[in-house]
């Protein structure tokens, strides 16, 4: 079992399958010639360009709806949560200028005050 993401003119996401994964065949051309739009597989399993598992990272990060999938970095990037907050180009995942205070939970991000609350 595997999962499929397909993208709209703009590179994001507007559907995520499950669908198969069986050698022999290329099923993200396949899905993509049957539905009339670019098919890129990603992994449940996948996050900060991470398996869980222990299997293979599939594009930096599991592919959601309104992710946008970055052909140079062959990577799914979540939308950025917040003005100021920076794209980690190692994992594509958004980060906050300032790091989340440990032990204090929970805390919200204020961006207008720039800072953990």
């Amino acid at each position: 079992m595997a999962h499929y993401a397909f993208l709209d003119a703009n590179n994001v996401v507007v559907e995520v399958i499950t669908g198969r994964d069986d050698a022999g065949t290329d099923w993200e051309k396949f899905y993509g010639e049957f539905r009339g739009l670019v098919c890129k597989r990603t992994s449940y399993n996948t996050s900060g360009g991470v398996h869980t598992a222990g299997g293979i990272a599939f594009r930096k990060n599991y592919a959601g709806i309104g992710h946008t999938y970055d052909a140079q970095r062959d990577a799914f990037i979540p939308p950025k949560p917040y003005p100021s907050w920076v794209l980690n180009e190692d994992s594509c995942l958004w980060k906050a200028p300032v790091p989340m205070p440990e032990g204090k939970f929970p805390c919200t991000w204020d961006e207008a005050a720039k800072a953990w609350v």
